[in-house]
């Protein structure tokens, strides 16, 4: 299978964006004050998260994307703005004197991920209401609309967004977070993992009762589709037409991390192009086997997809 020329495709992005550092270093003692280990940090790393990554992931496919989001005005929203930048991504990143950027902090020793820690707080309602104005004025210029909710308070307004979206005419790709899915209720497709899926319709037993109630909540949510992905069990799509079911492809898992950004981005990229579920949904799945095979969160190439296509 060939993968399509994605340059067409215009990407539009809103969520909750984030910058994840990672401080590398080698660990050979325990403290002496607590049973922990010494990391002696000798690198460090600093990668686009959250939202952004989603953005990363949709530039390195080569298709156009803009990202639409707030951050604090401190060091590491400049970083953010830089990092994006470089990746060639229209980046409109609204400044909330009010709040810290939020940062993800990972120690990481001998490629094991030791310790994370987290720094955020939720933007104010008039920065959040300046970005669902440009939000509308930015919907005419793409395809489909990817709406990245890290449940970290920048999507407050995500019906209106899925309503705007869809009364103009594009596709609406939403990953979820939180126990109500009601908020995301008319949008295209939803991407829940497993545990995300279950915190909304309980336990299941079997295939066949996944299906049922993934239906059913696809149903009552008026999408056209609901995608859960399952780590090692692959990704499962249900949709009007029935079910289909795609295999975990990766050889080698190494770190999931922003794996479902990778796969939302691959979806959304695929659907503006014109493909349908069963290509659109296989590509996804191959792109989720080349990322988990990665350290931290990362990008898969248009040029890596192809290979591990063939």
């Amino acid at each position: 299978m060939r993968v399509p020329d994605l340059s067409a495709a215009r990407l539009l992005i809103v969520g909750d964006v984030m910058l994840d550092r990672y401080w590398f270093g080698e660990v050979t003692r325990i403290s002496p004050e607590a049973p922990v280990p010494v990391v002696k940090v000798d690198r460090s790393e600093e990668r686009p998260g959250g939202a952004a990554n989603v953005a990363r992931n949709v530039a390195a496919l080569g298709a156009q994307v803009a990202l639409l989001s707030v951050i604090g005005d401190d060091e590491a929203g400049r970083s953010l703005q830089r990092l994006l930048a470089a990746s060639g991504i229209d980046a409109s990143l609204h400044l909330d004197a009010a709040i810290s950027t939020t940062v993800k902090l990972r120690v990481i020793g001998r490629q094991q991920q030791l310790l994370r820690i987290d720094f955020e707080t939720a933007p104010s309602h008039e920065v959040l209401r300046a970005k669902l104005v440009e939000f509308a004025a930015r919907l005419p210029a793409c395809d489909a609309v990817i709406l990245s909710d890290y449940g970290k308070g920048g999507l407050t307004h995500i019906g209106e967004m899925i309503r705007l979206a869809r009364a103009a005419g594009k596709k609406v790709l939403v990953d979820p977070k939180g126990d109500d899915f009601s908020k995301y209720a008319g949008a295209t497709i939803v991407t829940p993992n497993r545990a995300e899926l279950r915190e909304v319709v309980g336990r299941w037993h079997d295939d066949r009762e996944l299906a049922r109630k993934a239906q059913a909540l696809r149903s009552d949510l008026e999408l056209e589709a609901l995608l859960v992905t399952r780590s090692e069990e692959g990704m499962s799509l249900f949709h009007a037409g029935g079910a289909i079911y795609e295999q975990a492809v990766a050889r080698e898992v190494f770190d999931v991390s922003g794996a479902g950004d990778t796969v939302i981005a691959t979806l959304a990229v695929m659907l503006a192009c014109g493909a349908a579920w069963p290509e659109t949904v296989r590509v996804a799945n191959v792109a989720a086997g080349v990322v988990v095979g990665k350290l931290g969160t990362a990008v898969v190439s248009h040029h890596e997809l192809a290979a591990a296509l063939k």
